[in-house]
């Protein structure tokens, strides 16, 4: 066995690449990356993007010129491939089209690594180190997974037309609609719902479509997102003396029984404590979503990958600010607890030196007060903060926005109110099963109220909460919210 190093020179980068040779042949170990300057480098991450402009079904799984093609029976055989999907069927949902979609329960983004490695670590893959090397996405569309009969507290509802279009992000998307039921019967009849099979079943059918279409694509140059961060203590001083910021996110854990909150690696976060994680890894699908939280105020799988405040913060990085990281924390339920989580984001921003802090929660109400618990310790410790969050106002606007509130939260960026009514007229066609936003206890719907009846009319057009509206709060970066003044 020998090592063997290239250099190879691209964009004023000088990358030393250590490849190990034995009788199987060369494989790519690690690689470093130096400028000119002398400054070590974290290996960049690349996101080679694939636009997808339309989908359709045909006999191979491909790109071709913008669209997807999609072999449905070969897909399903990957979905199927848990026994305990009973049922399913792949629908498109295209922006613009006369389309309902509910429950939905999770989205994400088809991916794939140009190197085979790790897409989903823990979930789709085996547990490795991801945030480098080349990933590459079919973007502009998503793969939803809705269930056929049964929806639960954290699923939502996508209008792809419309007045509801505006409230969601995914109305804009190219929708793949895994429709599946499972027998997940100990759950079924539960407000709460894991929905193991058929959220793993979306992480599967993502990365298998990514593999199958983009296998032997190239990516046009104007097309591929690079993400780098020098080491911290390794920055040029004009980096330094520009103010450091922090990314703090509050990622649901509250759950105490497995299967429900975020996962980090494949890692439940309520086993977690605030950690310090390179962005790359969030964008590169380190942080998968869990099932637990009103639909609104959910973080999708998709919404990790695209993160904008990250996206943002990249931008701005070198330019006006010091982008140190991203101190991923986790919302608890009892008040040690929380004390704890925003003492150990105090004390990893104050090492870090940070000068700001943009913190956003997943959720409302309970966590409400981990975020303002939060928000107290960075500014005690000098460090400015400005919060993301919706508010929980009721449905007539005039409650208390958070469930607790400081002085030192005095910069709060809102995403709206989750409580807000919202009428919509029916829909041509129905993906997955409308029944379900009234009959299965959707944070935004009910079965029957003294006042508006049931959230589903006899004639399919339906009133609902904003909770229900799914990720529609948006409170990663990308909300369309804007405040008026009366």
């Amino acid at each position: 066995m020998e090592a063997i190093y290239f250099y190879i020179i691209k964009k004023n980068i000088i990358t030393i690449i250590n490849i190990q040779k034995n009788l199987n042949g060369c494989k790519v170990l690690k690689g470093y990356e130096l400028n000119r300057k002398g400054v070590w480098l974290l290996v960049r991450l690349e996101i080679a993007n694939f636009n997808v402009e339309d989908i359709t079904f045909g006999d191979e799984t491909s790109y071709q010129d913008g669209t997807l093609i999609i072999n449905k029976e070969e897909a399903l055989k990957v979905v199927k491939e848990d026994e305990h999907i009973t049922e399913a069927d792949i629908k498109i949902a295209r922006p613009g089209e006369d389309k309902r979609i509910v429950p939905v329960k999770e989205a994400i983004e088809p991916r794939c690594k140009a190197d085979g490695g790790a897409v989903f670590p823990g979930v789709t893959d085996n547990v490795e180190a991801v945030g480098e090397g080349q990933t590459l996405a079919l973007k502009g569309c998503s793969v939803l997974a809705v269930g056929k009969h049964w929806g639960s507290f954290g699923d939502g509802l996508i209008d792809m037309s419309g007045e509801g279009a505006k409230y969601t992000y995914f109305s804009q998307l190219n929708n793949i609609c895994l429709v599946a039921d499972t027998d997940e019967e100990f759950e079924r009849h539960e407000q709460q719902k894991k929905n193991h099979a058929l959220r793993w079943a979306g992480h599967r059918l993502a990365k298998y479509l990514a593999t199958e279409a983009l296998e032997d694509q190239e990516p046009a140059e104007d097309d591929i997102e690079e993400f780098d961060l020098e080491p911290i203590t390794k920055r040029p001083a004009k980096v330094n003396d520009l103010p450091s910021v922090v990314y703090v996110m509050q990622a649901q854990s509250q759950m105490e029984e497995m299967g429900y909150n975020d996962l980090v690696y494949g890692w439940d976060m309520n086993h977690v404590v605030p950690t310090l994680m390179h962005p790359n890894e969030i964008l590169d699908g380190a942080m998968i979503s869990g099932s637990f939280m009103p639909c609104s105020s959910k973080w999708s799988t998709y919404d990790f990958q695209n993160c904008p405040t990250i996206k943002n913060l990249y931008q701005e990085h070198g330019e006006t600010i010091n982008f140190l990281g991203v101190i991923m924390s986790n919302l608890n339920v009892n008040l040690e607890e929380k004390e704890r989580s925003a003492l150990f984001v105090q004390q990893i921003a104050k090492s870090l030196g940070a000068d700001a802090a943009i913190l956003a929660e997943e959720g409302y109400g309970n966590p409400d007060a981990d975020f303002i618990e939060c928000f107290k310790a960075l500014e005690e410790a000098g460090v400015k903060t400005v919060g993301m969050t919706n508010e929980c106002t009721g449905r007539d606007g005039n409650s208390q926005p958070l469930v607790t509130l400081d002085e030192a939260a005095d910069a709060i960026v809102s995403c709206g109110n989750v409580s807000a009514l919202i009428e919509l007229p029916p829909m041509e066609t129905v993906i997955g099963e409308l029944e379900a936003l009234a009959r299965d206890g959707l944070s935004g719907g009910w079965e029957d109220d003294d006042e508006l009846g049931s959230s589903v009319k006899e004639d399919g057009s339906i009133i609902m909460e904003n909770n229900s509206m799914f990720c529609g709060d948006q409170v990663l970066g990308w909300s369309p919210k804007t405040m008026k003044e009366f």
